[in-house]
């Protein structure tokens, strides 16, 4: 899949842009605040209707404006497509977002918040899986969103501190909804996290050591840590549940489930949240990005578009090297950066002033 080209009117700092970028490796440098990372969060608005960066529609249109449009071409395997997004204003003062649904349009980012996934808290790491997971699995996405909603509803009979005997029955049918798709959620990402040490294993290392030969320290190992285990059917989470019952009605909360599982990141045998040092982190949440490059393109039949915004700071040179070794293996990529980069038959961009111009 690559971009043909975009047009932004209104989207954060742009009043108007059109661009036109390669097929293959763009390289958007320049000083900083000056529209490089909302270049790059206008193409994923665009293709999956959701920012990277934050979660406010609101925070997206130009200041003062009272609606933002994108539109752009869309190529694949001959063929191209035009889709259009907006983001408007209602009556309210609410904003919406609306537009055109692409089913193989796909999109890999890599920000300076993906640092969270290696040493932030459970629930970004399981964010980080289920975004994976649902570019692989398109169910994964609507069961998410009904996995909420019941839990949602358990939560909210636990809160009531009914008497036990009352709470156990009003229960049974959430219990039931709650193990069937909470196990649904856990397979897809245990495939989804097996995915990852498979194409991670190969990754890291050439990017921390130029070459594919593994050490012990350059050793990555990925593991989905269930609260029900290595169980595979929904009895066990039900299980679970029942054993956990007097334990939630006294937390008026639900102890067990999926919303509780984490993902296990260790570099050499340990927790790298615990023992990696930054640099070491930094490279190892963009190996992470990078790892769902080959799954979702032999999943949906098409290549993601990969943004990677700063990606190689706080990187020495010789990996700084190594990364654009491995990118350029990717098919349409784009990369900002604010530093002089070797990239040797990049098209590269200086982008100034809310202006996108060839170097």
């Amino acid at each position: 899949m690559q971009i043909g080209w975009i047009q932004l009117v209104e989207f954060r700092s742009y009043r108007t842009l059109s661009y036109s970028p390669s097929p293959q490796l763009n390289l958007l440098s320049g000083a900083n605040a000056q529209g490089k990372s909302n270049l790059l969060e206008a193409l994923a608005v665009l293709l999956t209707g959701r920012s990277y960066r934050t979660s406010r529609l609101a925070e997206i249109p130009r200041w003062g404006a009272a609606a933002a449009s994108l539109v752009a071409e869309l190529g694949r395997d001959g063929a191209s497509r035009t889709i259009r997004r907006t983001i408007t204003k209602r009556e309210d003062g609410l904003w919406q977002g609306a537009g055109d649904e692409c089913p193989w349009a796909r999109v890999v980012t890599f920000g300076w918040q993906d640092l969270e996934i290696v040493n932030g808290v459970p629930a970004v790491r399981r964010n980080f899986l289920d975004g994976f997971a649902a570019r692989l699995y398109p169910s994964h996405r609507s069961a998410f969103v009904r996995f909420r909603q019941i839990l949602a509803r358990r939560n909210h009979l636990l809160q009531e501190r009914l008497p036990e005997r009352v709470l156990g029955g009003r229960l049974a049918p959430w219990d039931e909804q709650f193990a069937v798709v909470g196990m649904e959620l856990i397979d897809r990402r245990r495939r989804a996290a097996a995915a990852l040490q498979t194409e991670i294993g190969r990754i890291y290392p050439t990017l921390a050591g130029g070459g594919p030969a593994l050490t012990e320290q350059d050793k990555v190992e990925i593991r989905y840590r269930a609260s029900v285990g290595e169980a595979t059917e929904p009895v066990a989470l039900l299980a679970a549940l029942e054993r956990a019952r007097a334990a939630e009605a006294r937390r008026g909360q639900t102890l067990v489930g999926p919303h509780r599982d984490d993902l296990a990141i260790e570099l050499g045998g340990v927790d790298a949240r615990a023992f990696g040092s930054r640099g070491q982190q930094r490279l190892l949440a963009l190996a992470l990005r990078l790892a769902e490059v080959l799954p979702i393109t032999e999943a949906v039949g098409t290549a993601p578009l990969l943004l990677l915004d700063d990606a190689l700071s706080e990187l020495d040179p010789r990996v700084r090297d190594n990364v654009m070794r491995e990118i350029r293996g990717a098919e349409q990529v784009f990369l900002t950066t604010a530093d002089a980069v070797e990239a040797p038959g990049a098209a590269r961009w200086i982008v100034a002033k809310g202006e996108v111009a060839r170097a």
